[in-house]
């Protein structure tokens, strides 16, 4: 595995010429370069074109939100008998930990023999959580086109703790149009219904019968203009999925996404609960993307594999909770391979 750093950016490169982008920003995800059907290599993560457009970007393109990501109601939960207040920044509710949240972040950075490891020192107190948090998000890049993340985190404090990757995919090409046409299936047959400020109502609900079923591939796009309360909600799909067989500490099936053009497929595993879906519902505005492309709604899919939104006041809800001694660790693989 060939890794060149420019800067704040790392470049992963395997035998076949495969590669992926990482940036201190976030620890985010700025490229992914895999071949089509015929072996031509394309760049199927959105990002911007210049670096500073990823501080503080709306979408979060690539980036690893945190110390919560998603969101938690009104900005508020209570954590063994104490009520911690953190930023409002999405209506009502707190998004991705806030508006000074780890996508918005510098990580340190450091190549650990054939893979690259962000860290990041997240203070008692900021963006109104408790306790000091060490996070380090480690990438691995492999000679198969598999790119595997591991987070884990450790806390001097009782603190929540949801960590994800927020890249958003476009499997014929960043820039090349809509993902409506791309082919989605997921491992889940069940979803989380919310309020229409997009915070989970509470028990999930089955898929059948409904637009939200993916249990059977279908195309991104089929359903996400019908007449169903959940899609009217958010523009398009930006829901919680709950994935089937998830057991804590196990790596399992979640989700795959190809294009039925390019022949380019990513199929997702991880060892979180759930899966959000994001069509890139307000794409349109966001800051020029790479080679001057301008994004539009729908221009990409984000497929966030994380804990429930909301799990702080809900517990009901796999735990978000870390305690001092604890290790949170949870990792996610995105395979790609083509059709």
């Amino acid at each position: 595995m060939d890794i060149k750093k420019n800067g704040r950016f790392y470049t992963l490169t395997n035998s076949k010429g495969a590669s992926v982008v990482l940036s201190e920003v976030g620890a985010g995800i700025v490229s992914i370069n895999v071949p089509d059907r015929e072996g031509k290599l394309g760049d199927v993560a959105l990002g911007y074109d210049k670096a500073e457009s990823y501080i503080k970007d709306g979408p979060c393109l690539g980036k690893c939100p945190g110390r919560f990501a998603n969101r938690i109601a009104l900005g508020k939960f209570t954590l063994d008998g104490v009520e911690y207040n953190l930023p409002i920044n999405n209506g009502p509710n707190s998004l991705h930990g806030g508006p000074e949240g780890f996508a918005n972040r510098i990580w340190d950075s450091r190549i650990e023999g054939d893979a690259v490891e962000f860290m990041y020192f997240s203070e008692d107190g900021e963006q109104g959580y408790p306790g000091n948090l060490k996070a380090v998000a480690h990438y691995e890049w492999s000679e198969d086109n598999e790119l595997k993340l591991t987070f884990t985190a450790e806390c001097d404090a009782p603190t929540v703790v949801n960590l994800t990757n927020h890249v958003y995919f476009n499997m014929d090409g960043e820039g090349s149009g809509t993902i409506l046409d791309h082919m989605l299936k997921l491992n889940c047959s069940e979803y989380l219904p919310t309020d229409p400020t997009q915070i989970p109502l509470g028990d999930s609900e089955p898929v059948a019968g409904t637009p939200m079923d993916f249990i059977n591939p279908k195309p991104v796009g089929r359903d996400i203009k019908a007449d169903f309360e959940p899609l009217k909600i958010g523009k398009g799909y930006d829901h919680c999925w709950v994935i089937d067989g998830a057991e804590p500490g196990q790596l399992q099936a979640a989700a795959k996404l190809w294009s039925e053009k390019s022949g380019r497929l990513v199929e997702i595993f991880t060892t979180q609960p759930g899966i959000q879906i994001y069509t890139g519902n307000w794409l349109s505005g966001c800051p020029v993307g790479k080679h001057g492309h301008v994004y539009n709604d729908y221009d990409g899919i984000a497929l966030e594999c994380q804990h429930f939104p909301d799990s702080p006041n809900k517990p009901e809800y796999p735990s978000t909770v870390l305690r001092p001694g604890e290790v949170y660790e949870e990792a996610i693989i995105f395979a790609f391979r083509t059709v």
